[in-house]
């Protein structure tokens, strides 16, 4: 079963959920209220940004605004003209902030910056709630969602994907497709100490965290607000909730009746990384073990043990950095390889 822990998990989603999400969020808020708004998305940046292509930002009618497109002056600026009908008013619009060194200085853009924006106007219609609701709940689900929005149109549109892929805009055509992915997440198994420090510092990082443990009594100790803890047995909490490829799943009881069952199912699932703590020679006595358990070479080579960068840690806050270091360097490096398929794949 699952513990009961939202009050924890809801105070945290409010305040530190992903910025898509809640920029989704506000807009079908609005929407189902009878409110007309924007979405405004980042498509280009030149020189120095201060944020990255794929960036959100959302305003209604009466001024409520959700996400952020430069964390200065633009986003007032924005509203004020969005408001005032002087862009976007009955069609989406291509916009364009920092074409000249006055409007940099002014709206706080890094030297040499400029800001490429795709502005769509959103009428509170049933068939525009039901896109976003829909994206929001492919979200939910921990699926990849491809949006597509052809401004000349207003036509919108969303298909299924299997993995990430950077915003594509066709300045020709003026379409944009954008594709939104599930929020990285941590899957701990064991609610030990490590797994709280690992657990705090994965939330800073904006991870979704969920800890699984068989033994309640340790859940119920656990103490870290905005981890979602799940009372069961690892294997079948693996398969239904961390099977993706946004999905990093450590095994940390130190309990090989507990860790081997978990990494028995979470090396056959897409997770980008797995990882069990133990030493040099408790890792190999695993892997034997995994070998006798039908597990193939292959699968058990995706394992990380003993976990973490080679940091000399030695108290549990200076291992769960350790574990933190080598989720991030595996995810880049996997972030990066994608990337290559897909412009393979399309040179192709």
């Amino acid at each position: 079963m699952v513990v009961n822990c939202s009050d924890h998990f809801h105070g945290f989603t409010q305040k530190m959920q992903a910025v898509d999400d809640e920029v989704l969020g506000a807009i079908c808020r609005w929407l189902g209220d009878g409110r007309r708004c924007w979405l405004a998305t980042v498509i280009e940046t030149w020189g120095s940004s201060p944020r990255p292509v794929g960036s959100l930002f959302a305003c209604n009618e009466n001024g409520s605004i959700a996400g952020s497109l430069s964390g200065g002056c633009v986003e007032d600026d924005l509203l004020e003209k969005l408001t005032g009908g002087e862009l976007a008013k009955n069609r989406a619009q291509y916009f364009q902030y920092g074409v000249t060194t006055e409007e940099t200085e002014k709206f706080g853009l890094p030297c040499g910056g400029s800001l490429h924006i795709a502005i769509e106007p959103l009428t509170p219609e049933a068939g525009t709630l039901q896109h976003f609701t829909d994206l929001r709940e492919q979200l939910s689900a921990r699926r990849h969602a491809e949006r597509r929005v052809e401004l000349g149109t207003g036509r919108m549109s969303l298909h299924q994907q299997d993995v990430h892929a950077p915003l594509r805009w066709d300045a020709d055509s003026e379409t944009l497709v954008h594709t939104y992915g599930p929020r990285h997440q941590l899957f701990i198994i064991g609610a030990g100490m490590v797994s709280k420090y690992l657990a705090e510092l994965a939330l800073k990082l904006d991870y979704q965290v969920r800890v699984c443990d068989p033994r309640e009594h340790l859940l119920n100790e656990f103490g870290v607000p905005g981890v979602m803890l799940i009372n069961d047995m690892p294997d079948d909490a693996v398969s239904k909730f961390a099977d993706d490829p946004a999905s990093a799943i450590v095994a940390l009881t130190h309990d090989p009746r507990i860790d081997d069952m978990g990494l028995m199912e979470a090396l056959r699932t897409r997770a980008f990384y797995v990882g069990a703590m133990g030493s040099t020679r408790t890792s190999a006595s695993r892997r034997e073990r995994l070998l006798a358990l039908d597990l193939s070479a292959g699968e058990i080579d995706r394992l990380h043990a003993p976990i973490g960068l080679p940091i000399g840690s030695k108290t549990p806050p200076e291992i769960a950095i350790a574990i933190m270091a080598e989720i991030i360097a595996i995810r880049q490096h996997a972030l990066a390889e994608t990337r290559e398929s897909l412009a393979a794949a399309t040179a192709g």
